[in-house]
């Protein structure tokens, strides 16, 4: 029987890391976490702030565990819960919670994120479902070339962050032509390796790099994600 883990409502990675130990500790083979957002100060767009790189975190940590996105209790209303739901896949996630109900405005609990059948169906039909790799030599050999670009950017100093983002928006495109994920979990623990010992040879730390190339990841798929809905 799968076990699948919500994320706490505080925005600790820790802890949520924490509840799967322990499940895993009591005997559970499979396990999937649940990205239903987080508390935060100063929200007013969303119930529960969705903090994408929190999330993004949680997978690259288990990249073997199924990550399911809850957009209900992150929107708490109906109106926006199409552009997390397009989001949530353009990251890789591997499957939607949502909540319907046949008559929503008199469900008797969380009435305001919930949506008719009908209207969970159509929601459905206007995402692009987009795929982490495809079989192609073609695909292999263009995006490779663009990514031997980035690593060597990244052994650079800041002021050439910009051309950095100009080549992610180059691979942004290509994946919105062919359909696919933004995020792509083993290529992204290459690149944290890779850097980490690099970074250690010159007096670097490894938190230090992790945490940099953390804000260069974000700041790369925010520019791919506007690329995608542009």
């Amino acid at each position: 029987m799968p076990v699948l883990i919500k994320n706490p409502i505080n925005p600790d990675l820790e802890l949520w890391g924490g509840a799967v130990e322990r499940v895993a500790r009591a005997g559970v083979k499979q396990i999937g976490l649940i990205h239903r957002g987080f508390s935060s100060y100063g929200n007013t767009e969303y119930r529960n702030a969705p903090m994408w790189h929190l999330a993004i975190d949680m997978k690259l940590k288990h990249p073997g565990m199924p990550l399911i996105n809850d957009p209900s209790h992150i929107c708490g209303r109906r109106d926006i819960l199409l552009d997390i739901m397009q989001k949530a896949i353009d990251l890789d996630y591997d499957g939607l919670m949502i909540e319907t109900h046949i008559d929503p405005d008199n469900a008797w609990s969380d009435a305001k994120q919930q949506v008719t059948p009908e209207k969970l169906a159509e929601m459905l039909d206007h995402i692009i479902w987009r795929k982490e790799d495809v079989n192609s030599e073609e695909y292999h050999a263009a995006l490779e070339a663009l990514r031997q670009k980035i690593n060597h950017l990244d052994d650079e100093l800041m002021q050439i962050l910009g051309q950095r983002m100009k080549i992610a928006e180059q691979i942004g495109r290509y994946k919105k032509e062919n359909n696919i994920t933004i995020l792509q979990t083993n290529r992204w623990n290459e690149i944290i390796e890779r850097a980490s010992v690099k970074g250690e040879k010159i007096g670097l730390s490894k938190e230090f790099i992790t945490r940099y190339l953390d804000a260069v990841h974000m700041e790369s798929i925010n520019h791919q994600k506007k690329v995608l809905d542009s």
